[in-house]
């Protein structure tokens, strides 16, 4: 009882509270949550959102080439929610960046398009192959805005086709700026659904992002849904003609009926061998034909090679 403790006993006793203090601390540890990120939206909303976009980039691409004359891809990279103080780091300055309007829906949507894109199609419509690789590092000029009017005008006609199948969005431009932090319409930890889009004219590649607000399209969930309940109820030409070949080798029952007057339980229990019974059923009154027990044709029952046959109306 009266020995006593060596030093690297000692030491071993303080590391031992050491690891326990260390174990309860991390056990402890919560993980946390951002209350000033309330809006974010379903994954299937999500899923439905970028199968939207999808449909808008393939439309694009058809129609920039068009306008262009000049072959252009549009390929969609990303769909994903952030803050709008996160979409506007992600983009470069100085940049063409748009504020959008979303009538009749209040808010405001923002639309990007990057230097390494403008400059290239801006040489297109001047007449150039817009193939050089140079990537031009300026604020375009109020000229070289004028001219990407009919450019914003294809990309917001498309956009707005391709919403048209959930709701109608009139999308316009409220106001254009050269430096995204000083378009600020949204506040910066408001939610925003990104939506990023390559597009590729030559050797020249850059993206268009677009970003809406999340609290808008939770309030279009209604329509998403109705939007998924529509395409399931109806069906293509093929996807018919395929189910008619499946069902083509299925037996139906056939009866041809002769629809008589009612009758009481007494009369029906006094039945008795010999007695005629009237259906009240004109000769020239069509019979009904059922399939499966509904009732599908109108017709008479003839004679046929000494059988009884029903002759279909």
């Amino acid at each position: 009882m009266n020995r006593q403790l060596s030093q690297q006993e000692i030491d071993a006793v303080f590391e031992n509270l050491e690891d326990r203090n260390t174990k309860t601390s991390a056990a402890q540890k919560g993980v946390r949550f951002d209350f000033r990120r309330l809006d974010r939206i379903a994954k299937s909303q999500l899923r439905a959102i970028h199968l939207l976009h999808d449909t808008f980039v393939r439309n694009l691409g058809s129609s920039l080439s068009a306008y262009l004359r000049s072959y252009l891809t549009v390929n969609l990279v990303s769909v994903e929610q952030l803050s709008y103080a996160e979409f506007l780091e992600g983009l470069p300055s100085p940049t063409c960046i748009t504020s959008l309007g979303l009538k009749p829906y209040e808010g405001n949507a923002v639309l990007e398009l990057n230097p390494s894109i403008i400059f290239p199609i801006l040489e297109v419509l001047l007449g150039g192959n817009g193939k050089s690789p140079a990537v031009v590092q300026r604020e375009i000029t109020e000229i070289e805005q004028n001219l990407l009017d009919g450019l914003f005008r294809i990309i917001l006609h498309d956009l707005k086709e391709a919403w048209k199948g959930v709701t109608t969005i009139d999308f316009n431009i409220e106001a254009m700026e050269k430096e995204p932090q000083l378009l600020q319409v949204l506040a910066p930890n408001e939610a925003v659904v990104a939506v990023g889009v390559e597009m590729r004219t030559g050797d020249c590649t850059g993206m268009m992002n677009m970003a809406m607000p999340a609290i808008v399209i939770k309030m279009m969930r209604q329509k998403f849904e109705q939007q998924w309940s529509v395409r399931r109820a109806e069906s293509s030409e093929s996807e018919q003609e395929r189910m008619l070949h499946v069902l083509e080798g299925a037996s139906v029952e056939l009866d041809g009926r002769l629809e008589g007057a009612s009758l009481t339980i007494e009369d029906f229990l006094s039945l008795q061998e010999g007695d005629l019974l009237e259906f009240d059923h004109p000769l020239e009154r069509s019979l009904d034909c059922l399939v499966n027990g509904k009732l599908k044709f109108k017709g008479q029952v003839v004679s046929l090679a000494f059988k009884k046959a029903f002759r279909i109306e």
